[in-house]
């Protein structure tokens, strides 16, 4: 499930053409740089609900409002439709796809996002690619580099392979949904239509159509009136 068609449908964005020749989804993260370079033809055509901050080598679309007090760094490519928050950070090497929700104090670095994701509340999304249609509940953050040295590694026929990367955060398929307040760790891939619950600390490969579930117990007790 490594390849970019295992995880993303390729006409759910109108950059496909930097997927080509990737053997490996996450190799798109490592031409991202000089794809944006060479194809940002800066221009706003959106409207702006207040006053926001954006950078020369960005290019937004029709449709697309940019709320008051957004920061968008670049280069940057965001399509059409889109929704940009108030205290959204949008720094640079970022393509953001048609009717995407970019919400308040969420921070975008090195990133793709396939049309229509939503990520509308206190995330960080850096050195990853969200699928068509994928979620990330509030406080949902995708970490991007390993504590220790060398680069990130996912697991390949029961062994670490290297990705070349030393930062790199998450794949996630298609209709891919992670809960409230969840982590990635560097390097998750999560299949499509998957379900990570609230609260996980997810770290390596959830392949498509499951379901992440946090074990942890709850006790619940009858609540008893505190002596004066």
């Amino acid at each position: 499930m490594f390849e970019p068609a295992d995880l993303f449908d390729l006409h759910q964005t109108a950059h496909a053409a930097l997927f080509d020749g990737c053997a490996h989804a996450w190799d798109a993260l490592k031409r991202l740089k000089d794809y944006l370079a060479a194809n940002t033809r800066p221009g706003l055509h959106n409207l702006c609900d207040g006053v926001a901050w954006i950078g020369k080598d960005v290019s937004i679309g029709e449709g697309t409002i940019v709320e008051d007090g957004a920061m968008i760094k670049g280069p940057a490519i965001i399509g059409r439709d889109c929704e940009i928050r108030h205290g959204a950070y949008i720094r640079e090497n970022v393509i953001v796809g048609d009717g995407c929700l970019l919400g308040n104090a969420c921070e975008f670095k090195n990133a793709v996002l396939f049309n229509e994701c939503d990520v509308p509340h206190f995330n960080y999304v850096g050195d990853s690619i969200l699928g068509h249609g994928a979620h990330l509940g509030a406080g949902v953050k995708i970490s991007n580099l390993r504590i220790t040295p060398g680069h990130v590694t996912v697991e390949l026929d029961g062994q670490p392979f290297d990705t070349g990367l030393r930062k790199f955060g998450a794949l996630l398929g298609d209709h891919a949904n992670v809960g409230c307040n969840a982590v990635l760790n560097p390097g998750s891939i999560i299949g499509r239509n998957s379900l990570i619950y609230p609260n996980v600390n997810w770290r390596g490969i959830l392949p498509a159509n499951m379901i992440a579930k946090n074990k942890a117990q709850i006790e619940v007790v009858v609540l008893r009136p505190r002596s004066p």
